[in-house]
């Protein structure tokens, strides 16, 4: 059973009883009576997750890389930043470098954490943490058997503007290339 352990825990919230109704293989699905801040009591229906690794390949000439793949639960074929759930005993830094090796092809020299965010805290407890890989070697791209990838490098700007356009739509890869464009990019657009 895997297990969800937030980073700091709200004063004054409380589990009060907890069921799992699913245990998947990467997710559980538990029903929670809660006493939630304020002292109110209610019943809640949660995901667990155990995280997930984004990663923003960045190449010398500033040109990023995107992965096109189908996504079951969307119905589409989605441009994305390569990502995945972590492994139970992987840190969120081992999980990109794993993922930039499996789905992109790539190693790096140097992976930072760009930032940390809960796609959907209202009923899912996965977070995800996003980084930037740098210093990048070309490796075999070693692909999980159900994963057809289309990769593209681009410049930043045309990132920015298919997110605009709609072409990226997927939360975790905005979120992540407006932050890197916004905060990190310094002048690379």
């Amino acid at each position: 059973m895997m297990k969800h352990r937030p980073k700091k825990k709200a004063r004054g919230a409380r589990v009060v009883s907890s069921e799992v109704l699913f245990q998947g293989r990467v997710f559980a699905l538990k029903r929670e009576r809660v006493s939630e801040p304020g002292g109110i009591e209610t019943t809640r229906e949660i995901i667990v997750h155990p995280g997930s690794s984004v990663v923003l390949p960045l190449f010398p000439d500033g040109k990023i890389l995107l992965i096109r793949q189908y996504r079951h639960a969307a119905g589409q074929y989605l441009w994305e930043l390569v990502a995945g759930h972590k492994e139970p005993d992987e840190s969120f830094v081992e999980g990109a470098r794993r993922e930039l090796q499996e789905e992109a092809g790539y190693d790096a020299r140097r992976i930072r954490k760009l930032l940390e965010v809960f796609p959907s805290p209202g009923l899912l407890g996965e977070r995800m943490d996003i980084f930037l890989a740098e210093g990048l070697t070309k490796i075999k791209a070693r692909p999980e058997d159900d994963e057809k990838i289309t990769r593209r490098t681009l410049p930043l700007r045309q990132a920015l503007r298919w997110i605009r356009s709609g072409k990226i739509r997927d939360g975790k890869s905005v979120a992540g290339i407006l932050y890197y464009a916004q905060f990190t990019a310094r002048g690379k657009r």
